[in-house]
This record gives C-alpha cells, sequence and structure tokens, in this order.
C-alpha cells in the first residue's frame, strides 16, 4: 500500500536522512568523496530542510510504501527559467526513492502526484535538471514526457560541477 502525505516541518529531520541516503545512491561517484559529503553535509541537514519547509511555494511530499518512507518529492511552484517561454511553471527539484525499493517503480505515482498538483496551481509545465550519467533518471523523464531544453550545471563544490539536462514538460 503507497500513502502520499504533504511534509511539514516535522518531517525536516526524516527529510535530511532520507535525502542524504538518496543523494549518495545517485550521485556518490559523480565527484570526489570529500566534495561529495560536504554537499550533503550542507545541502541535507535538518535546519536546510526547516528553511526550506516555511517557503510557501515550496512543496515537499513524502511517499509511504508498507508504511515505511521510501522516498519524497520537492517542487516549486513559479520557478521561471531562460529557456521557458511561460512564467506558471513548476520546478521539480528532487524526485528521490530510496534504491532498495527502485523495482517497485513507486517513483511514478510520486510524479504524477506532483504533476497534479502542478496543473491544479495553475501551473503550464514541470522542469527540472537531470545529471547525464544518471541514465536511469534520465529516460525515467523522458518516458513521462520531458523534452530536454538546454543544459546545466550542477554545483557540488567550489571545483567540480556534474553537467545536467534542463528538461521540460508542459500540459
Amino acid at each position: 500500500m503507497i500513502t502520499i502525505i504533504k511534509a511539514d516541518v516535522n518531517h525536516a529531520k526524516l527529510l535530511s536522512e532520507i535525502g542524504k541516503q538518496t543523494f549518495i545512491e545517485s550521485h556518490g561517484m559523480s565527484a570526489p568523496e570529500s566534495d561529495i559529503t560536504n554537499y550533503i553535509h550542507s545541502k541535507f541537514t535538518k535546519n536546510a530542510f526547516l528553511a526550506e519547509l516555511s517557503d510557501k511555494d515550496t512543496v515537499f511530499h513524502i511517499l509511504y510504501y508498507n508504511n515505511i518512507a521510501i522516498g519524497y518529492s520537492k517542487i516549486i511552484f513559479n520557478v521561471s527559467q531562460v529557456n521557458i517561454p511561460f512564467k506558471q511553471v513548476t520546478k521539480l527539484e528532487r524526485l528521490y526513492v530510496l534504491k532498495e525499493f527502485h523495482d517497485l517503480k513507486l517513483g511514478k505515482e510520486l510524479f504524477h502526484y506532483n504533476v497534479s498538483l502542478s496543473k491544479r496551481n495553475n501551473q503550464s509545465g514541470m522542469w527540472l535538471n537531470v545529471w547525464i550519467e544518471n541514465q536511469r533518471a534520465f529516460n525515467f523523464y523522458k518516458t513521462m514526457g520531458f523534452k530536454i531544453i538546454g543544459s546545466f550545471d550542477f554545483k557540488i563544490s567550489e571545483t567540480h560541477s556534474n553537467p545536467n539536462h534542463q528538461m521540460l514538460l508542459t500540459y
């Protein structure tokens, strides 16, 4: 059984734990270990999530499978982007599912939930950045209808960035 709930400040620690693990699982080999460790310790802290959860345009949802938190999403409404000709567009900043649950294909459920929420908030589409070497994620988004619209260098540290595709799904 799956359940998707909207996260609030009481979930900051849980989001931090899932975020750290899923980031390591998907990006852990993308940069030197010290860069990954420093990135995680700055971006996936309880305090970082508390700050993000206080932004009214940022929405987190937690995905539960059999009452176990296995992933989460982060979307931000009305984030314009230079390669997108309209302003009312949602940024899908994170769609993370723990690796041991990938084969259940539950990320698709969480994704569709976010698209529906985006549409209900009068958004014209959804965009994201996906690491070029994360073929699994890239193929997932392509299957969901996203098209490449540009590129982006995702900064892990002062000395390391990962090349990303910018992708757009229009409704």
